[in-house]
């Protein structure tokens, strides 16, 4: 999968559906991210857009992708989900190098903190479960960069508005959710 072109870029950036999602691109575009990780892959098809985008910049070995997901242990009313070797394939046409780990977010974290840490544009979608997220949040702090971005997924703004919203959450705000979760553990 070769890296998109600068009029591809512009479209992903500012015309491209959902248009939520068009914060995303706009932030690899700026910061030129190489180490994206995203909790709830969905189709897929946003993070073949991401990895494109990450390639215009870096080669594909210097870009690693970590996918977070039930696979298909996952509930269909969430939506489409990719199994595991649908994953594989998919993500295997890129040329990065990319590891998908099956589970929900805490038990998936929990298995890989330590193991893939640097992560500089990590994604949380909404069709994971609250629960699991709410635990999994001890782990992210390790698994960050310095000075990455992450953006949880929020339902949209009510006036009819199915798409959800990526907002940014900030480090004191990932600090203090971890710091709750390990209240949580030690109950």
């Amino acid at each position: 999968m070769p890296a998109v072109n600068a009029l591809k870029a512009f479209w992903l950036a500012y015309l491209s559906q959902p248009a939520s999602d068009r914060a995303i691109y706009r932030a690899i575009r700026r910061r030129k991210f190489r180490r994206i990780m995203e909790i709830g892959l969905g189709d897929g098809g946003r993070a073949l857009r991401m990895i494109g985008l990450a390639r215009r910049y870096w080669g594909a070995d210097e870009i690693r992708y970590v996918g977070v997901d039930l696979f298909e242990a996952g509930s269909a009313e969430a939506g489409p989900n990719l199994t595991l070797k649908q994953a594989h394939r998919l993500l295997r046409r890129t040329g990065v190098r990319s590891h998908l780990v099956p589970g929900d977010p805490f038990q998936a974290l929990a298995r890989t903190a330590n193991s893939l840490a640097g992560n500089e544009l990590v994604l949380i979608s909404m069709r994971e479960a609250a629960e699991s997220l709410e635990r999994a949040w001890f782990y992210l702090p390790r698994m960050l960069a310095p000075e990455a971005l992450v953006l949880v997924a929020r339902p949209g703004d009510g006036s009819g508005e199915k798409e959800p919203v990526w907002q940014p959450v900030s480090r004191d705000e990932i600090l203090a959710l971890a710091a709750a979760a390990s209240r949580r553990r030690a109950a």
